[in-house]
């Protein structure tokens, strides 16, 4: 069974997105901000996914407010600011929680899977990464600070 699969989500534009779409695919999974000092990251995110997109990798964005308030805008306002700012054409989504009783479910499985520093499930901040095999095995999880171009030695290899 490939659990991550069963998972869905609403895109930006309100589109539900169902997970069976990336079976056989890498997925980057990330939980973004606008006003986040780790939000130069857009950049190099962007930049995976134009390097090996056509590889198999999916750089899926989940904007959430939960840490700082510094992602405040609606759908729309993100979009653009995601556009304008950093050129992004990866798939993002609507904004969600990651932590609590409202957390996503996506991102109560992806926690499950991958438990953070010393075990601990929370997701701590902005720019937490995911990074899931072909099968929809959760592989690894990225620290905040964990710049995108640090990841491509392990996109590489499951690719």
């Amino acid at each position: 069974m490939d659990p991550i699969y069963s998972f869905s989500a609403t895109a930006l534009d309100g589109t539900p997105i169902d997970f069976e779409r990336y079976r056989g695919k890498v997925l980057l999974i990330v939980n973004t901000a606008s006003e986040c000092g780790f939000t130069p990251q857009y950049e190099g995110l962007q930049k995976l996914h134009e390097k090996y997109g056509a590889r198999g990798l999916e750089v899926l964005g989940f904007p959430c407010n939960q840490f700082g308030k510094q992602e405040p805008g609606d759908a729309e306002q993100i979009g653009a600011f995601c556009e304008k700012n950093f050129g992004v054409t990866f798939q993002m989504f609507d904004k969600i929680d990651v932590n609590g009783d409202a957390a996503h479910p996506l991102y109560a499985y992806l926690k499950d899977q991958a438990p953070g520093v010393l075990g601990t499930e929370a997701i701590k901040w902005n720019f937490t990464k995911f990074l899931v095999d072909r099968s929809g095995k959760v592989s690894e999880r990225y620290a905040p600070m964990t710049k995108p171009d640090a990841l491509e030695r392990d996109i590489e290899a499951i690719l």
